[in-house]
């Protein structure tokens, strides 16, 4: 059995300065001009402030139809309502992974009035046979997700995914998602297996680290986000601070994406129902 194939950087990106929902300031790496996507996925911003009137309006009721929505706080308290009576309290360290399905409408609103809020939100797209399906939540507290340490110096949160024997409590088959938040000591080293066929992406938000090896190595700093691909075998090496990194990756789903703010349909028709439904009162 032939040895796998080194992952390569294949560019690296950093994120643009924007705001959304009621003027909460972010940075949005993928969805903006450089990353328009990374098949499976459509959106990933980045929010991290101490001044409360960055963030402070949070997202009012907004509606969303034909892809999934997964909020990854680190600090903060954020509450989640919808229209369909669901209700949850998202604290440091939990995940809510959201599937929109046919449609919803929800709010996300800050519970806290001072203090650091961090995390990230990405959207993932789904096939177009679950488009439609019922809207569901996969929510877990810090305590729910395991976290491992596969060696020397490196620590590894499982959202999704596998690290050795460990495994990530969400479940997705139609993108077979991997998420891990990663932390590595100052010039600790780490070596993970992609699956097979994914895209992948590596996004640093603290320190700073090197993915390959040799004449491949290929720096990454704080801020940047690595688009890997060429192979499976990730090798990951902090710098003289260390480095803490969100690693993501998922199952192309090779479709047409026709995307209109929080729509994401296959087609110019789909699309347009989409509106009427939700100005008819249909989600």
């Amino acid at each position: 059995m032939s040895s796998p194939t080194p992952v390569r950087v294949q560019r690296t990106i950093r994120g643009m300065a924007t705001s959304d929902g009621a003027g909460v300031r972010l940075t949005r790496v993928i969805g903006g001009p450089s990353l328009p996507d990374l098949d499976p996925f459509l959106l990933l911003d980045e929010f991290g402030t101490d001044r409360a009137e960055d963030y402070i309006a949070g997202f009012p009721s907004h509606p969303h139809r034909g892809f999934e929505t997964v909020t990854y706080m680190l600090d903060g308290r954020m509450r989640h309502k919808d229209n369909h009576g669901n209700e949850g309290l998202l604290t440091p360290g939990s995940v809510q992974w959201m599937t929109a399905g046919r449609g919803l409408v929800h709010s996300e609103m800050p519970e806290q009035e001072s203090g650091q809020m961090r995390g990230f939100q990405l959207w993932v797209n789904l096939p177009a046979r679950d488009k439609m399906t019922d809207p569901k939540y996969q929510e877990f507290a810090p305590e729910r997700i395991p976290v491992t340490a596969p060696g020397d110096g490196v620590q590894v949160k499982v959202i999704a995914g596998q690290v050795g024997e460990v495994s990530g409590p969400i479940v997705q088959p139609a993108t077979d998602p991997v998420y891990l938040d990663i932390t590595l000591d100052a010039n600790a080293r780490w070596d993970y297996t992609l699956p097979e066929g994914h895209n992948a992406f590596a996004y640093v938000f603290e320190g700073g680290m090197t993915v390959g090896q040799g004449e491949d190595a290929r720096p990454v700093a704080r801020q940047e986000l690595a688009v890997l691909g060429g192979g499976e075998l990730l090798q990951l090496q902090a710098g003289t601070e260390g480095a803490r990194l969100i690693l993501v990756a998922g199952r192309p789903l090779r479709e047409p994406v026709m995307r209109h703010g929080p729509f994401v349909m296959n087609t110019r028709q789909e699309l347009m129902q989409a509106f009427v439904d939700f100005q008819e009162g249909r989600f």
